[in-house]
């Protein structure tokens, strides 16, 4: 029979005991990241962390990366994961409380309160200060959407529910997104179209080198005299220092960001979170439980989902002699060489599952007889692989 290995897993934060709960019988949680197989993260920084020659995955508790050293795990042949979608309510929750702060000067009312307290009469000023934080309904406005993943299209219907006009923007929708979309929710095609027409605008794109200030003077150019932007995706998405002049001129009316700094702290009239997108039980909690199935499968079984940095695979369990996986580079040649290993040691192929993401790849090999002790040693002089991983075998 295959006998489950043992294995050690590193939390780098607190990661919710549900999570942890999911591992199998034989993992163990230790304060030694030397001994670790695979590693837990949320928040904390592991630009600098030296891996352990051992560690072969890491699993993200939540959507964005950027805290992780994508390039140097994938040269390392360490797969990360993310959990996409899991804290997707979460944020979507705070989005639509945006869009409320933004859109009636709830925030200055309460300042205003908690600063005429102590007066007896209270009630009284109440009534007649209030018209200085009167606003505006969300109901029959715009509300211009750039990024229909998980939590762009959960945004859309929530609004659509509250009775706003949808636009979204996605050149890159997914099927998956494109089915849970509400048919109420309008299709742009530029996001210059979603600039010129929403009331409202809220972004929610993954921090890349494509999409750095995607909000900036030109865009803001382009947007409606008195719109009201929301930013709970990330900070440099925004050109914040050009945004602080629109909001000095009238031009942006208001600004919701979840991501203080030097900067959006110091924008006048500008509503800023303390990155509380995801901070609810239940979001840490779900994307606990997802980091913890996807590492296990991987360690255990060699499967891959939402992975970053190296394909989607999905072999199953093993129910052949044995399983190797080979992390390799996406050149020419490589699966060649990779079968030609296997056949000129006399080791059938049962099952073979290769696929490529960018310049990595990836290939899940199930074959029908015991494997030489030196079978992973002698894959990784193939050139172009970069780890290799005997995954089960029958003892």
């Amino acid at each position: 029979m295959l006998a489950p290995k043992e294995r050690k897993i590193f939390c780098l934060n607190n990661i919710s005991s549900v999570g942890l709960e999911k591992f199998r019988k034989g993992y163990t949680v230790t304060e030694n990241i030397d001994e670790a197989a695979g590693i837990l993260v949320r928040s904390a920084d592991m630009k600098d962390t030296n891996f352990p020659e051992g560690l072969r995955a890491i699993a993200r508790a939540g959507a964005g990366v950027n805290n992780i050293p994508i390039d140097r795990c994938s040269e390392e042949g360490i797969v990360v994961f993310n959990t996409p979608g899991a804290n997707a309510n979460s944020v979507k929750e705070l989005v639509i409380a945006g869009l409320l702060l933004a859109s009636r000067d709830i925030y200055g009312g309460v300042s205003w309160v908690r600063e005429n307290a102590e007066k007896p009469d209270v009630a009284k000023l109440a009534e007649k200060a209030k018209k200085n934080f009167s606003g505006h309904e969300i109901k029959g406005k715009t509300l211009g959407i750039i990024g229909l993943g998980a939590i762009g299209v959960q945004v859309a219907n929530a609004a659509v529910s509250l009775g706003m006009n949808v636009l979204g923007y996605d050149p890159y929708l997914s099927v998956k997104s494109a089915w849970m979309l509400s048919p109420m929710v309008k299709h742009a095609d530029t996001p210059e179209e979603v600039y010129a027409a929403s009331d409202f605008i809220t972004i929610h794109v993954p921090a890349m080198d494509s999409t750095r200030h995607m909000i900036n003077a030109d865009s803001i150019a382009k947007m409606k005299a008195g719109v009201k932007i929301l930013n709970f995706a990330r900070d440099v998405l925004v050109d914040e220092e050009a945004l602080r002049d629109a909001v000095k001129s009238g031009h942006v009316a208001a600004y919701v960001s979840d991501f203080p700094n030097a900067t959006s702290a110091n924008i006048p009239g500008a509503v800023v979170l303390p990155h509380l997108g995801a901070s609810t039980e239940e979001a840490e909690e779900n994307c606990a439980i997802m980091a913890a199935i996807q590492l296990q499968d991987y360690l255990d079984n060699g499967n891959i989902t939402n992975s970053v940095n190296f394909p989607e695979i999905n072999g199953g369990l093993c129910g052949a002699e044995a399983r190797v996986v080979i992390l390799h580079r996406n050149i020419p040649a490589m699966l060649s060489g990779i079968t030609s290993f296997f056949g000129s040691n006399g080791l059938n192929i049962e099952n073979l599952i290769n696929k490529a993401k960018g310049q990595y790849a990836y290939t899940l090999v199930d074959i029908s007889h015991k494997m030489p002790d030196d079978t992973a040693e002698r894959l990784r002089e193939i050139n172009g692989v970069l780890r290799v991983r005997r995954v089960k075998e029958r003892s």
